[in-house]
């Protein structure tokens, strides 16, 4: 366990983690200002790295009593912190990561955790060497209230065994003077991907950790479908898990008045989450099978006719809303991993488990240029070999390997 430089006999509620930020733009920034603002009450901003001076400058001036510097190795080096968090651009996580495990600073990796699965296991094997070294990702969803609950109803039974589960999430309108901001953003090279890589990875993680891991994949994806992107900005993917239970992820970047409904289908009830911020939760007093093999003739034209006395008392309902705060969950997150290195705590999303998304947004695009559905362990060298042919037809950026 990495050790903060406040004495052991420190009361907890006293003790605080040293924190260093690894870039300083968009994402950095705020986390800054979450520190700043008192809503990380045990962990204190004390180092700032950034390769752009403009950015590291601005940094500075908004937080003068965080040292700054010009690379990681730098502020890794420097005594000053307990922990980083990175928020650099996706290739480079990885990278970063292991340089911090293994100087011994406990680690916060945006989110998703690299591009590619290759990229992702490397960082995991270190950090698995290092158990000591406490290691999380920002998967701020998992402390959404609302979806907590909803992985607790799903884990204890309350809806039977799921059936089917699907999820549309396509609140995530760009135009195309977003694409345009940076040259490095919606590329192969530079940015790894598209919605799947960029917006909705918190989605993909979210729906593997409430309803499991697929086993196959098979999508549809269309690439520059409605912008002047070479990357995904519609995809459409469905999933089998092997035992029966299949599922639906859709997203994309040009829905205007997009939806974001996730819906659970179980043996003994359903979910049905609109928003990310309300939930009808329908359990049945029995299974539906046997609410099937129990109807008659009888029971049976009158359901047909829109008479559902029969089922009275067999479904209950309930409401479940999140309030919280924008913010909150970021900022919950940063807090629990600073519990974590001070020993008070658990990690709400481990680091490790950064590879679930990312091999399922690599298995969908394989299946996409490929044409065929693919097993969720599949061939990382061919899935490279394609990304490196998007690369190379970029003609800017170094392959991956």
């Amino acid at each position: 366990m990495t050790t903060t430089s406040q004495p052991a006999e420190t009361p907890a509620a006293e003790r605080t983690v040293r924190l260093g930020i690894i870039g300083a733009g968009t994402q950095g920034s705020s986390y800054a200002r979450f520190i700043a603002e008192g809503m990380v009450p045990h962990m204190t901003l004390t180092a700032i790295a950034d390769t752009d001076p403009a950015q590291l400058a601005a940094a500075a001036e908004k937080h003068p009593g965080a040292a700054t510097f010009s690379t990681h190795q730098e502020l890794l080096a420097s005594g000053l912190v307990d922990a980083v968090v990175t928020t650099i651009p996706h290739y480079q996580h990885p990278e970063v990561a292991i340089a911090a495990i293994e100087a011994g600073v406990a680690t916060l990796v945006e989110k998703p955790a690299a591009v590619h699965t290759t990229q992702v296991k490397r960082m995991n094997a270190v950090a698995e060497a290092h158990p000591e070294v406490p290691f999380a990702i920002m998967f701020n969803q998992r402390n959404n209230p609302l979806y907590q609950q909803i992985k607790a109803i799903v884990d204890g039974g309350e809806i039977g065994e799921i059936l089917r589960s699907n999820w549309i999430i396509t609140t995530w309108w760009r135009p195309q003077g977003y694409y345009e901001q940076s040259a490095w953003r919606a590329t192969w090279g530079g940015e790894g991907g598209g919605v799947l890589v960029n917006q909705a990875p918190h989605q993909l993680d979210l729906w593997q950790w409430i309803c499991g891991v697929p086993q196959k994949v098979f999508a549809k994806a269309g690439f520059g479908f409605r912008r002047d992107i070479a990357v995904e900005d519609e995809v459409t993917a469905l999933v089998d898990y092997g035992d029966g239970r299949t599922g639906t992820f859709t997203t994309c970047t040009h829905d205007l008045d997009g939806t974001d409904r996730l819906e659970i289908l179980g043996t003994q009830g359903k979910i049905v989450v609109e928003g990310s911020k309300k939930a009808t939760v329908k359990r049945y007093a029995r299974p539906e099978k046997q609410i099937s093999d129990e109807s008659t003739p009888e029971s049976a034209r009158q359901l047909m006719s829109g008479n559902s006395a029969g089922l009275e008392g067999v479904v209950s309902t309930e409401v479940i809303e999140d309030t919280s705060a924008w913010g909150a969950q970021h900022s919950g997150v940063l807090e629990n991993f600073a519990l974590t290195v001070l020993g008070e705590a658990e990690l709400l999303a481990p680091g490790t488990d950064g590879i679930h998304g990312v091999r399922l947004a690599n298995a969908i695009h394989l299946s996409a240029w490929t044409g065929r559905e693919v097993p969720i362990d599949f061939d990382e060298s061919e899935y490279l070999a394609e990304l490196n042919k998007r690369i190379e037809a970029e003609g800017v950026y170094p392959t991956q390997s």
